[in-house]
């Protein structure tokens, strides 16, 4: 199965293609060439950074880290029109389960009502939170999931740093 080069979700069918890059959706293949980029960083700049995010604050409740990307996952229907998601979100742990509770609880309401994915993608959707929320922090540091948002973000900051003086030159 294929994941995302943007955001690591898993592809199960379809998706866009850019060169060596395969993406979910038209709006992750956009950040196409910030993903490029970021590969082109030095390493050890983004290592540095990821460490700042991982042992900072969260950006959410401002606790005590470790802070890591926690995804949660939502499902909700209507007949025959059925959408779900994964939603990343940069936080300590606590904020993350409580993201995934509500999501599993949304999903759990609202999912079933679509034929056939929401009766099919439902449980998967479920268990999926379940799963992220009994899986604990990791003990062997930032994910890579985290690794790859802080690169997209230094790319992104390069970029827009980069446009900025060439308004200003030009």
């Amino acid at each position: 199965m294929a994941a995302c080069s943007a955001c690591g979700s898993s592809i199960l069918f379809g998706g866009k293609t850019s060169g060596d890059l395969r993406f979910c959706n038209a709006r992750c293949q956009s950040k196409g060439s910030l993903i490029i980029l970021a590969r082109q960083l030095p390493q050890d700049v983004v290592k540095q950074r990821v460490w700042s995010v991982y042992q900072g604050a969260c950006p959410k409740c401002h606790g005590a880290g470790p802070v890591d990307v926690h995804v949660s996952y939502q499902i909700w229907s209507a007949l025959f029109l059925t959408s779900w998601k994964n939603t990343p979100q940069v936080s300590c742990r606590p904020c993350g389960f409580r993201s995934q509770l509500g999501n599993a609880a949304f999903s759990l309401f609202l999912g079933w009502w679509g034929i056939p994915w929401g009766l099919i993608m439902t449980p998967v959707q479920i268990v999926r939170n379940i799963v992220a929320m009994a899986k604990g922090a990791s003990a062997d540091g930032p994910s890579t999931n985290l690794q790859r948002m802080i690169g997209l973000a230094l790319a992104s900051e390069m970029s827009q740093r980069s446009q900025a003086a060439s308004k200003i030159a030009g």
